[in-house]
């Protein structure tokens, strides 16, 4: 057996997570001679064989490997959600029972997993777990129990089980591991089913520290700077997933003062911060972004938060409300934080309207970190950077292995990135003749690149080649 090889959801799903753990044992297979399970050999075989063949109801056949091989394989395949084992077994993952969809958020929970993928195809259904920005595949369903797991979701999330042939979306509250979590769910039909997307909340935006974000010392400068400012714009650009609304929180709970009026409009609303007003968008009964800030602009507010620039009325609007005199905060699907510029004009909004009101624009991105415990140095040809990188002097590189502390995914977590660019009366000339780059601005003024700060991670021994790469190729 491959200690790090991950099971197939088949094969894992012949044990929980309780049982694996507590007999020490892993499934090779079920075949008609019965089911092979791989155990640890210190274990005295022939008394575990036999509770083993009580309490799964079929004949058991046990090979002993040495324990480190059968830890190793437990660790990647029935990872432990929690420290004991009373609270593992209430991650345990069955349809019939009426905690089912409690079991999986914990075990969702457990993995740092943002999103549930519940998916049904021609002759199989599965759940995968978004960790770290990468899906896995966690369970396999039986087809003929998937319109009963529907219908549980539909239920907690206040949606209509007779309606099938519609998108619905909903949402669940959970108190979970004495912390609050809120699930915002999407249900959409599929040619074989209903797909159901789970995406995990956290609710309380109090342990965002912006100290603790990512920003150099430079970019942490410019960017508490900018966010002093009493109005202006400040835009956050990014790729959903981002981070973005992580960013636009920690900004908000430093601003969060008892003196300021906060308002904010969302879709969804991610966390909740005590002391700033928060509305929830709802397209159904006209509570637009635009609406919304037609009616902040009567609510005497110092700070607005816009959860995103979708369309030309909000950034009008926008663009109204910095010029009234209020700080403006929001995100923006662009590649850069140039590339923000040219989009608001793309827009409509008057170059010369953008120049006067923008503080200070900024792009991120997630990167994996590599975990600390398992990471291994080799040598680095800095001939496999893409040709614009190739003067980096790096000869040492950093690359995956796994372990039990990730999970043996080889990644401990994620860091953002940025690129800040503040406003200057010289950007805000190249705003109103639409320049469409600044590169010498930047190098002058050493403003560092998405690209420049991801390879900086990879210099540090941060992160892997293979993570990065895609932020080099993208800046040729």
């Amino acid at each position: 057996m491959n200690a790090l090889s991950v099971l197939s959801p088949d094969v894992k799903h012949l044990l929980t997570i309780e049982q694996a753990w507590a007999y020490k044992i892993v499934p090779e297979k079920l075949s008609p001679e019965g089911l092979y399970l791989f155990i640890d050999g210190k274990q005295p075989l022939s008394s575990v064989q036999n509770e083993l063949e009580i309490i799964l109801g079929k004949k058991v056949l046990l090979t002993p490997l040495a324990f480190e091989e059968i830890e190793k394989s437990l660790n990647v395949n029935y990872p432990k959600a929690y420290q004991n084992v009373n609270e593992v077994s209430a991650v345990q993952l069955s349809i019939k029972d009426g905690n089912f969809l409690e079991s999986l958020v914990k075990e969702a929970q457990s993995l740092r997993s943002s999103d549930i993928h519940i998916e049904v195809y021609d002759d199989k259904c599965r759940i995968r777990f978004r960790v770290d920005g990468q899906l896995i595949e966690r369970h396999k369903v039986n087809k003929a129990e998937y319109p009963t797991l529907i219908n549980k979701i539909k239920i907690s999330a206040k949606c209509d089980i007779a309606e099938k042939r519609l998108p619905q979306d909903g949402r669940i509250r959970y108190t979970v591991a004495n912390s609050k979590l809120d699930i915002r769910v999407s249900i959409l039909p599929t040619l074989h089913g209903e797909k159901v997307v789970l995406r995990l909340l956290g609710n309380d935006a109090s342990h965002i520290d912006i100290l603790k974000l990512g920003f150099t010392p430079e970019e942490l400068e410019r960017y508490q700077t900018a966010i002093q400012k009493t109005h202006g714009i400040i835009l956050i650009s990014g790729p959903t997933g981002s981070g973005k609304t992580t960013t636009l929180y920690a900004t908000l709970k430093q601003l969060n003062k008892p003196k300021a009026n906060i308002l904010t409009i969302e879709d969804p609303i991610e966390y909740t911060l005590d002391g700033v007003n928060q509305v929830q968008l709802n397209d159904d009964i006209g509570l637009t972004y635009s609406e919304a800030l037609r009616t902040f602009l009567r609510q005497d507010p110092d700070v607005i938060m816009l959860g995103e620039i979708r369309d030309a009325a909000t950034a009008q609007m926008a663009i109204r409300a910095a010029l009234t005199g209020h700080l403006v905060l929001s995100t923006i699907h662009t590649n850069s934080a140039w590339g923000t510029i040219s989009r608001l004009i793309d827009m409509g909004v008057p170059s010369y309207l953008l120049a006067n009101t923008i503080n200070l624009s900024v792009a991120q991105r997630l990167v994996r970190i590599l975990c600390p415990h398992c990471k291994t140095e080799e040598t680095f040809d800095a001939m496999e950077l893409p040709k614009a990188f190739r003067g980096t002097a790096v000869k040492r590189q950093f690359k995956p292995v796994g372990c039990n502390q990730c999970y043996f995914t080889g990644y401990k977590g994620r860091k953002a990135v940025y690129e800040v660019i503040n406003i200057t009366k010289e950007l805000s000339e190249a705003i109103k003749e639409q320049k469409a780059t600044i590169n010498e601005y930047c190098k002058l003024n050493k403003i560092s690149t998405l690209a420049e700060n991801v390879l900086d991670l990879f210099v540090q021994g941060d992160t892997s080649l293979e993570e990065i790469y895609p932020y080099l190729i993208h800046e040729n």
